[in-house]
């Protein structure tokens, strides 16, 4: 298998051009995952906590509305500080994302997601190259200091679609509305396991994952110590911190083993 296998640092990075096919396919297949629900399922919990599938949709809608409207975001930030002194700025700015469309019904802020998403993704062409990549995002967020790179084109790069991507499958875990995946879902998840080289500092790993948007990867350098076997997604949920759902099995070496099943990447 190791000669079959692709090593994880030689994932190469989404490119801006990538990044918007990837943003637009993304906000397709959910748009299509949130119009198969039926009116009980917008108040099912999901896997973050204290939010349902509506209020998940809500933090969606605020977050692409912000895209072109960065003043939401500052205004948002700022009032979290009163309302919610005791969570960070991140958590507490996607409280009052939530909180802002507290009463809207699920139904509506689909519609409104199909309005707004687009408009959002859009927009991150209007700013310059140069500025996205000088830009650092723990300006807003100190949050954003551990992230594998510090910069406003990562987070519109990478990590907008990632966001979005999680939350489709944790709204398809809380309703069992079946997962659509296609090449846009791979792109996103070799993101994830590109991330997790990135702060990779253990022994060399094989990770041999299953499904759609799975395959045979070496994760560090050397002779891999250790084998994961899981499907791709449930790995996913797994390195986002999410609690276990589908099985990991972890061959070899028990302390490279730990140390992988300790890995997280950030979402």
């Amino acid at each position: 298998m190791a000669g079959l296998s692709v090593s994880v640092e030689d994932i190469p990075r989404t490119s801006p051009a990538r990044a918007r096919t990837v943003n637009e396919a993304e906000i397709r297949a959910s748009l299509e995952t949130m119009s198969s629900l039926d009116a009980e399922a917008w108040s099912r919990p999901t896997a973050c906590t204290g939010w349902t599938v509506r209020d998940m949709v809500a933090h969606e809608v605020g977050q692409f509305e912000e895209l072109p409207k960065p003043w939401l975001m500052i205004t948002r930030i700022r009032r979290a500080r009163h309302t919610h002194p005791e969570l960070g700025a991140l958590d507490g700015h996607n409280a009052s994302q939530v909180e802002d469309r507290g009463e809207v019904p699920g139904e509506r802020l689909m519609e409104e997601f199909a309005r707004i998403a687009p408009k959002g993704a859009r927009s991150l062409a209007r700013m310059p190259a140069p500025v996205r990549r000088r830009t650092r995002t723990s300006m807003i967020f100190p949050e954003a200091k551990a992230l594998p790179e510090d910069s406003v084109e990562y987070m519109n790069n990478v990590l907008l679609a990632r966001d979005t991507w999680m939350h489709r499958i944790d709204i398809s875990d809380a309703t069992g509305t079946e997962l659509v995946l296609d090449a846009h879902d791979r792109e996103i998840m070799n993101q994830v396991l590109l991330d997790l080289a990135l702060g990779w500092t253990g022994p060399s790993c094989l990770l041999d994952l299953s499904g759609p948007v799975g395959g045979h990867y070496r994760l560090g350098s050397g002779p891999p110590v250790v084998t994961l076997r899981a499907d791709a997604i449930a790995f996913a949920r797994h390195l986002s911190g999410r609690p276990p759902l589908g099985e990991l099995v972890f061959e070899g070496d028990a302390e490279a083993a730990a140390a992988l099943a300790a890995a997280r990447v950030s979402f």
